[in-house]
């Protein structure tokens, strides 16, 4: 009998130790949301895991197998997080640089509380780690103190958003506003919330499995050192290797079929002075869907006439498109060659363009360039790549660096060659991307001066690496919205063109390069860096279109200024990323045309207006 009592007792059959019961330590009942979390830790979810957080999960050793048939709940919530995604996510109302609408907001309010619930995990694990404690588990009022806050903070900031959205309309014009979508932001910020969530709950998932099974063979610690390093490289695999490639390889060739397309309107030039005309070395077709646009737009002899009230000269414009050459030395060099059919070294002025993106090059620069010259001019542009604009700046940029340096390395080999009292003025513009590209021929502010007769520069990307020098090394006391590099002797910054650009009073003789920038243009302020530092244009007084609340957080400014980046053309003229009557002003001060009114300039910002 004794021995069938020992039999049945798990204690003596394991030497008299105790065995410990099915269900989890009563140390997982912790920081959970109510009944239903208090289930899932009871079924051996860890309430305490940092989502993403390897040395949380690390600490938290083998966790329990749930119960037989109680799946385990992925949706749970815990308190240090909640209170991390309140306070993270109510700041997401706070202003950016852009005017935006519900979904967008939602989409923003969404990331910043999954980023501020993961902060309140990993700041709790860390704190239990000081205190040298396990989780244990909040009170019914601690969840009271939250609902009672969550509903006093998220009403406060949503006014205070709105409020904020209606100034920055007002400053940019926009008259768009669409009172359903705001409503819905709430229910998109859930989705996209518990989107993320699942998302890292999943990678912490893999984590474990992996994890547990490196315990067959290394140590504990090494299991679980390996196995995040594991999974983490397989995300970053992934999310760069197949999603983005992958992205990026669809879209490329969506882009490259339609780069095979011509725009309603537009048709193949009957005259020489263009390239895919009459006796040119490229032909129509391999210009490309922009190119074509190039090439069949632009002010006629006669609206130059009528604008400047002299005989003018038809506007010579060279276009090679990705299908006219194998590589950009190749599409270059047959530029060049178009250029010397078409006599473009015998005209006054000379203009090297570097694209953006796809090929655009913005029809406002082109136009006002040609009108201020009196059609005695010519201009030369190369494709780099069939990707829009946003998606070439971030895949591309190595090619806008390429083509840039080509092109202008290209005419400006031929151009040296020509005695001095032959040449035309050469001048270099870029705008977005292509300024970033057009940088890539010189080594600095004198390598500009030495080799142009002006550059003019228009939004310029936060990573441009002159734009940066030059900024970064600005005059003390000058502000990184509008700086003064070395007195603006020969770089100068302007927001608008058509007032004085400072330093007022100092002389700007010889070649002149001038920096466009709008204060409210995303392209130009979005940096990495806004993740973990405070940048100088928000410290400082803020530019003509950007509201004086706002200031920089980390994490939440960064996504506020990168949600900004696709709408940054969605705003009237003169704001965000859209230039265009900025161009008059800007081409005459780089040019300096002899001739020209205060009127005329009037008149042409009209014409560029209506034109684009």
């Amino acid at each position: 009998m004794d021995e069938v009592a020992k039999a049945r007792d798990p204690a003596a059959q394991a030497g008299g130790r105790p065995v410990p019961s099915a269900g989890p330590p009563a140390s997982e009942h912790a920081e959970v949301a109510g009944h239903s979390a208090a289930d899932a830790v009871g079924d051996g979810q860890p309430a305490s895991a940092v989502e993403a957080s390897p040395p949380a999960v690390a600490a938290e050793g083998p966790q329990p197998s749930p119960e037989p048939g109680k799946p385990r709940r992925l949706l749970y919530v815990t308190l240090p997080g909640c209170w991390g995604a309140l306070v993270v996510g109510c700041l997401s109302f706070t202003p950016s640089l852009l005017p935006r609408g519900g979904i967008v907001q939602g989409l923003i309010w969404g990331i910043t509380a999954a980023i501020g619930y993961g902060l309140g995990v990993l700041a709790a694990w860390i704190w239990r780690a000081f205190a040298d404690r396990e989780p244990r588990r909040p009170r019914r009022r601690s969840w009271t103190v939250l609902f009672i806050s969550a509903g006093v903070l998220v009403v406060v900031s949503f006014g205070l958003g709105q409020y904020w959205q209606y100034e920055i309309r007002q400053l940019m014009g926009v008259t768009d506003y669409s009172i359903p979508l705001v409503v819905v932001s709430p229910f998109v910020a859930a989705a996209v919330f518990c989107l993320l969530l699942l998302i890292g709950r999943g990678l912490r998932g893999l984590y474990r499995w992996a994890a547990n099974l490196l315990n067959r063979w290394i140590g504990r610690r090494a299991a679980h050192a390996v196995g995040w390093i594991l999974v983490a490289s397989l995300a970053y695999l992934v999310v760069s290797g197949l999603l983005l490639q992958g992205f990026v390889n669809v879209m490329n060739s969506a882009y490259s079929v339609r780069d095979t397309m011509t725009a309603e309107g537009i048709h193949q030039p009957t005259t020489s002075l263009r390239s895919g005309g009459p006796g040119s070395v490229i032909p129509w077709d391999s210009l490309g869907w922009q190119g074509r646009n190039f090439i069949g737009k632009g002010p006629s002899v006669s609206a130059i006439e009528k604008f400047t009230s002299q005989p003018a000269m038809e506007p010579i414009r060279v276009y090679a498109g990705l299908a006219s050459g194998p590589d950009a030395q190749s599409r270059a060099a047959l530029a060049v060659k178009d250029l010397e059919r078409t006599g473009a070294f015998d005209r006054k002025y000379l203009l090297v363009v570097t694209t953006t993106g796809s090929g655009w090059v913005d029809p406002a620069l082109v136009d006002t360039f040609e009108y201020l010259t009196g059609g005695d001019s010519a201009t030369v542009a190369l494709q780099y790549s069939y990707l829009p604009s946003w998606i070439s700046y971030l895949v591309d940029q190595s090619k806008a660096r390429e083509a840039g340096r080509a092109l202008f390395d290209a005419v400006y080999g031929a151009w040296s060659q020509l005695p001095p009292d032959r040449r035309p003025r050469l001048y270099v513009a870029g705008e977005s991307l292509g300024s970033f590209g057009g940088e890539t021929a010189f080594s600095g502010e004198y390598s500009m001066a030495n080799l142009t007769s002006g550059v003019l520069f228009v939004g310029p990307p936060n990573f441009n690496t002159l734009f940066r020098e030059f900024s970064d090394h600005r005059d003390p006391g000058s502000p990184e919205v509008q700086p003064v590099y070395q007195d603006g002797r020969i770089v100068r910054f302007a927001n608008d063109p058509s007032k004085d650009i400072p330093p007022n009073g100092q002389p700007w003789d010889g070649t002149r390069v001038l920096y466009l920038m709008h204060p409210s243009d995303p392209i130009v302020w979005w940096s990495p860096h806004l993740i973990f530092s405070q940048p100088d244009w928000i410290s400082e007084p803020p530019g003509s279109d950007v509201l004086k609340g706002m200031f920089w957080m980390p994490f939440v400014t960064f996504w506020q200024v990168t949600a900004d980046l696709p709408f940054a053309t969605g705003v009237p003229a003169g704001h965000g990323h859209t230039y265009a009557s900025e161009y008059v002003d800007g081409w005459n001060a780089v040019m300096r045309p002899a001739g020209i009114t205060p009127q005329d300039l009037t008149d042409l910002r009209k014409i560029i207006a209506g034109e684009n």
